[in-house]
């Protein structure tokens, strides 16, 4: 990938909002030229989605996310492809990562409670065959996503006093 189509999506990264013209004038570049590089990435998949970051504890919007380490034997051939493709098809599941580690897939799943996110794990993630184990962490606050702070804390203005 060349240097130019790397500099736009660093700049899409940071604001998927800005326009080929923008992108254009903030490159030196001809929005023409801007706008075929995108359209290139999108077809190739280079760029898969434009999304927003949402900070959910602001909404009144109660959800749970919960990380879940899985532990899977490979299948020959395959190795993890189509056990993470079981995982990714369901709909409470928001990301698959494949780990090195004491674990083999990390696993993001969404739920309205905390018993809908359970009986996910329960009755469907850990009854696939390849799940040897499954280990679950429950988000409590997200301060940091994607590069954006959720929580701005001012600073402590007081004067320090020392004996």
């Amino acid at each position: 990938m060349n240097e130019f189509k790397l500099s736009i999506l660093d700049l899409l990264k940071e604001d998927a909002r800005l326009s080929a013209a923008t992108i254009a004038t903030m490159l030196g570049a001809e929005q023409e030229d801007v706008s075929a590089a995108i359209a290139e990435m999108e077809q190739d998949h280079v760029i898969v989605k434009y999304a927003a970051i949402v900070n959910w504890s602001k909404v009144d919007d109660e959800k749970v996310t919960a990380l879940i380490e899985v532990e899977c034997t490979p299948e020959r051939g395959r190795g993890f492809e189509n056990i993470a493709e079981r995982i990714y098809l369901y709909p409470e599941v928001k990301s698959v990562y494949l780990m090195s580690g004491a674990y083999d897939l990390l696993v993001e799943i969404e739920g309205k409670n905390l018993k809908e996110v359970a009986s996910f794990v329960s009755n469907k993630l850990s009854t696939i065959e390849s799940v040897i184990s499954t280990k679950s962490f429950f988000i409590l606050k997200k301060y940091k996503q994607n590069g954006i702070i959720f929580e701005e804390f001012e600073d402590d203005h007081r004067l320090l006093v020392s004996p």
